[in-house]
């Protein structure tokens, strides 16, 4: 799966891309958006895709809803699927985006009044190198409110991890701005006493 793909298989996905940003709504467009306490908003979601050390090709592809404000679990979808597309950066949403989709489009067939309204996506989303990740992808195609959480800086639009930048987020949440004119969010996360973590929001990646 590691494997360089054709530069023809490339410049489909470049195409792809490009195509679907065009059905990309950047800013708010449900009422509890604008609401200052989240008005009206009753489930959000989350997915993500969980791998076995040393397989690249077999992964868990999750799908959870939460009610909001409680946090309680209102749905759970977890199966095992076979990858088919390779990683390559830049391209995610053509290795993920399929089964996440699939979990949402069997939420809907049996619960639908379960949907999530807005949903966070193990990913980036108008930071990216072409400013349409794997979160903007698999929003235009549900047509789901997203947002990306990335556990790792992407070092694309003018943001470079250098110890200015670590300087800045280390220990609190912080607003960054790109070359693009998109801002995102960093937030610091104290996961112990010995580790922590970084995890960066793209935000209004609304579709």
């Amino acid at each position: 799966m590691s494997a360089v793909p054709p530069q023809n298989l490339i410049d489909e996905w470049t195409s792809v891309q490009a195509s679907l940003k065009q059905q990309l709504v950047e800013g708010d467009t449900e009422e509890w958006q604008r609401a200052p306490d989240f008005k009206g908003l009753e489930r959000v979601g989350g997915v993500d895709l969980s791998f076995i050390k040393g397989d690249d090709i077999n992964a868990c592809a999750q799908l959870v809803v939460l009610s909001f404000p409680e946090l309680e679990l209102l749905y759970e979808d977890c199966r095992m699927v076979t990858l088919s597309a390779p990683y390559v950066a830049g391209y995610l949403a053509f290795r993920e985006t399929p089964c996440l989709l699939e979990a949402l489009q069997r939420l809907e067939r049996t619960q639908p009044g379960l949907m999530p309204q807005v949903l966070f996506v193990d990913g980036n989303g108008v930071f990216h190198y072409r400013e349409f990740g794997v979160a903007c992808h698999l929003g235009v195609l549900s047509g789901l409110p997203c947002v990306g959480v990335a556990k790792n800086l992407l070092q694309v639009q003018g943001v470079v991890r250098s110890e200015e930048h670590l300087t800045q987020v280390r220990g609190h949440a912080a607003h960054l701005n790109s070359t693009s004119g998109h801002g995102f969010e960093s937030h610091h996360t104290q996961v112990s006493d010995s580790r922590s973590s970084h995890w960066y929001l793209s935000v209004h990646q609304y579709t």
